[in-house]
């Protein structure tokens, strides 16, 4: 038998780890991801509002020569009721409606105008029943281009 000295040992077996080393497969290290940034929040630009805006809302039965409404809570169940309507502002083909809420939540009428003005105004809006308007309490709700615009008004009918 040959007999091996320590350091030859020593060197075949650095060898032989040096050899396994260089075996090892290399595989490409991964390139790390872009930094992506979140993109920016598409938003469509808000509706212009309206430049014209509801300064008050009156409900009323009887329409005077200057346009205006005296107020009243109580209407008669054959009454016209009106919606009186009082903006200040410039506007171009807007949408004005009223609507009338029974107090079940029944609508009992809705209408709208179109509003074209530079100054300041009273649109009229004017709910007729044919028959007689069913006693309770009654809200009128006024939109400008489908917007809450004014004060709700409450009335009863007797």
């Amino acid at each position: 038998m040959k007999k091996t000295s320590l350091t030859t040992t020593l060197m075949i077996a650095l060898a032989g780890t040096a050899a396994l080393a260089g075996c090892k497969k290399n595989e490409p290290t991964p390139a790390p991801a872009p930094e992506m940034s979140a993109p920016a929040p598409m938003s469509e630009p808000a509706p212009a509002a309206p430049a014209v805006s509801v300064t008050s809302v009156t409900v009323g039965n009887t329409i005077g020569a200057d346009q205006s409404v005296a107020p009243m809570a109580t209407l008669g169940t054959k009454d016209k009721i009106v919606i009186s309507v009082k903006t200040n502002g410039t506007a171009a083909n807007v949408n004005l409606a009223a609507k009338l809420t029974y107090q079940d939540g029944q609508v009992a009428g809705e209408q709208s105008r179109t509003l074209n003005t530079t100054d300041t105004g009273t649109t009229n809006i004017e709910f007729a029943n044919t028959n007689a308007w069913p006693a309770g309490k009654y809200r009128a709700d006024v939109t400008l281009d489908g917007q809450p615009a004014g004060m709700t008004q409450e009335f009863e009918v007797k």
